[in-house]
């Protein structure tokens, strides 16, 4: 990766272009701007914070920073099924306007891809940084400086894309970041495969959390993503992610301050199991989540591998999907047309 994502100019131009009174702030009801702290800028203060940098690091040797617990000591770079050693690793940074338009907002949101992952998804579009290893290595402050940076582009968030397995990484940079000013919620965008342990070190650090909910069977998530035990998995992740942070909270200008969103990718011959995912949802979080249906499938990677992964979904899959979600009064979040 290039590590100036922009050059001079470039930067002064889309610094200049920053309405600087929106920075950092969110609206009361009598629309004054008022400052919005993220909460981790209270732990710092209390020096919870610091602690959790500590704390996090016993995870790596032997890992369980995910919930494979493969028990790679990674403090003395053993990579890990995830392809994590000591270092964190990184793809690319920038900013990214595809996301949902509460992330994505009009500035974009401040996006950090690592590489690797705890997944083996076969279709997965972003192979070549997940299972490839593509990217560069880097020291937790360069991590942080990352942040800063994008924070200055204006970015209306930090978002974190495919971190779990450098959640202690991701901890101290936060840490050093906050220290020199950074001030913008977090957003933990993660395929769903996630150790309450670590879900509970990051209460208080993340604003956002944006995980995926893949599959409704554990035959299916261990077939084309070499997982075991996701469902139970990724359904305690979601109810713990809901706990933290609750139902998603907008400001006046329709950008995410805090909250859940939940993003569900259709598969060919219901392989996803939507109407199963929905129906967990609906029962055990709330009829307020957010949804992100997505119809973006095709067959990447070694998906050509799998018969019933050989193609995209059709029309009538995309519909009955959302069929299902309207039945059981899902109203809240985003279709792709």
């Amino acid at each position: 990766m290039n590590e100036k994502v922009f050059n001079d100019k470039e930067k002064t131009e889309m610094k200049q272009s920053i309405p600087l009174l929106t920075r950092g702030y969110a609206f009361k009801e009598d629309k004054k701007l008022m400052p919005y702290y993220p909460s981790y800028l209270n732990l710092l203060k209390s020096g919870e914070l610091e602690r959790r940098v500590e704390f996090s690091k016993k995870y790596l040797s032997p890992c369980t920073v995910c919930p494979r617990n493969c028990g790679a000591n990674r403090l003395n770079n053993q990579k890990g099924i995830c392809l994590a050693g000591k270092d964190v690793r990184i793809s690319s940074y920038n900013l990214h306007y595809g996301e949902e338009p509460p992330i994505s907002g009009t500035r974009g949101s401040g996006t950090i891809f690592f590489t690797g992952c705890s997944l083996k998804c076969v279709f997965c579009q972003n192979y070549p940084i997940s299972q490839l290893g593509n990217g560069n290595n880097y020291s937790n402050a360069q991590l942080a400086d990352m942040m800063l940076e994008l924070q200055d582009l204006g970015a209306h968030n930090i978002n974190l894309v495919t971190p779990t397995h450098f959640v202690p990484h991701i901890i101290e940079a936060v840490y050093i970041a906050a220290q020199k000013g950074l001030n913008i919620p977090l957003v933990y965008n993660t395929g769903g495969y996630d150790s309450i342990d670590m879900l509970k070190l990051l209460d208080g650090i993340v604003d956002i959390y944006l995980p995926d909910i893949k599959y409704a069977s554990d035959e299916y998530a261990f077939r084309y993503s070499t997982v075991k035990n996701y469902v139970s998995i990724n359904r305690q992740a979601l109810i713990e992610m809901h706990r933290q942070v609750g139902e998603l909270k907008l400001n006046k200008d329709g950008t995410a301050l805090k909250g859940l969103i939940i993003r569900h990718l259709i598969l060919p011959d219901d392989i996803a199991q939507t109407c199963e995912s929905i129906k967990f949802i609906v029962q055990n979080l709330s009829t307020n989540t957010y949804i992100s249906l997505m119809r973006q499938y095709f067959p990447a990677h070694n998906a050509y591998k799998f018969r019933e992964l050989s193609r995209h979904i059709t029309v009538n899959e995309y519909r009955a999907a959302i069929r299902c979600l309207e039945i059981n009064g899902l109203d809240n979040g985003w279709i792709q047309e």
